[in-house]
């Protein structure tokens, strides 16, 4: 059976992410995109807000009332809530508002450690809360609703050396604050600002189009941005036509050999060596005669040698015991930015050391 096919433009419905700082103007944006795509389509459904900070009490009254735009709201930051609220909203055939979906995951993270009665997330922890958050993006992707989704912007890290060899942990961009993959999901991407004329003392909430699938309005920015400010990407789409989205039927199951369990568990303690050489690296980055002491000390400590090459043969369980003894001697480390930087959502490009940690 072939696996392409001719076909049409067959994304029917709007998916689109917001994210931004504090007073940046997201939810009112949202509710305008919201309001103006309901007339836009001539729905007769209602908006359906799913509302994590009372964001809807405030656009009820200031747009979806004016507009006569009927509206409902579901005040919850369950993550369990978020599956059946796309689902009810497809439906009802409406327009669905996620506001914000940092506090979603959020949720899910601090219940998982409650449930676990873990006092932080640990690297493991990270294989089952990236698949059990899949399964709301699949059906954000796939649903047939209308859907825009706020996000709390945070900052993206890196590491860049300096001209003494040490490496300095540096902004390299902004993200939302979610699942580190939830930024890519949305076909129409938008950043909110908030800029100040300081003669003038006004303000302006600025939206900058970061990705834009259409290509229309890609990478422009729109001051105090209306729904007409994203109707060519709106324009764009097959509203009220056959939406199609990824086959999630089609798996490689097929092609996986049985487990080798010892080449499972070679494989963490290789992982568990590298987590343990990251984290002295990042706090102790220096190859000064102090730094490598700092080094030494910390793994004397820990694991009463500092002998790397001794400590690679210690079992899994005693080198992640001691990663965390580590961690929570090294860390907090003062800064939520530098927190969020650490943990193991921090970019694929976060490196290791070179070669042993003692020398």
């Amino acid at each position: 059976m072939a696996l392409f096919k001719p076909s049409m433009n067959s994304q029917a419905f709007l998916k689109c992410g917001e994210l931004g700082f504090a007073g940046a103007g997201k939810t009112h944006t949202a509710a305008l995109i919201a309001a103006g795509l309901h007339a836009h389509i001539k729905s007769k459904a209602p908006v359906l807000f799913l509302d994590t900070e009372t964001g809807y009490d405030w656009v009820k009254k200031s747009i979806f009332e004016p507009a006569k735009v009927p509206s409902e709201s579901a005040k919850t930051r369950a993550f369990s809530d978020l599956v059946p609220a796309v689902k009810e909203a497809e439906a009802r055939k409406g327009i669905l508002i996620i506001d914000s979906i940092t506090h979603f995951w959020r949720e899910f993270c601090d219940s998982y450690q409650k449930k676990l009665k873990r006092t932080r997330l640990q690297f493991q922890d990270w294989s089952y809360l990236k698949s059990e958050w899949a399964k709301f993006t699949d059906e954000y992707i796939n649903s047939q609703a209308h859907i825009i989704l706020c996000g709390r912007a945070g900052y993206e890290y890196d590491f860049e050396t300096d001209e003494d060899g040490k490496k300095e942990l540096i902004k390299t961009g902004v993200k939302m604050k979610a699942e580190t993959e939830m930024g890519y999901e949305p076909s129409l991407l938008i950043l909110m600002e908030r800029s100040m004329n300081m003669e003038t003392k006004k303000i302006e909430r600025v939206a900058q189009i970061l990705k834009d699938r259409s290509g229309r309005i890609d990478g422009m920015a729109f001051p105090n941005p209306t729904f007409e400010s994203f109707r060519p990407h709106i324009d764009f789409l097959n509203l009220g036509g056959e939406h199609v989205g990824v086959d999630l039927t089609r798996t490689s199951e097929a092609l996986i050999p049985g487990r080798d369990p010892e080449g499972d568990r070679r494989r963490r303690v290789e992982i568990a060596l590298d987590e343990i050489e990251s984290i002295l690296v990042l706090h102790h980055p220096g190859t000064s005669k102090e730094e490598k002491l700092a080094k030494a000390n910390i793994l004397k400590e820990t694991f009463d040698t500092n002998s790397w090459e001794r400590i690679k043969t210690f079992p899994l369980e005693k080198l992640r015991a001691g990663f965390e003894k580590i961690r929570e001697r090294l860390e907090p480390i003062g800064v939520e930015e530098a927190a969020d930087a650490i943990s193991p959502e921090v970019s694929d490009n976060t490196e290791s050391a070179e070669g042993e940690i003692v020398q």
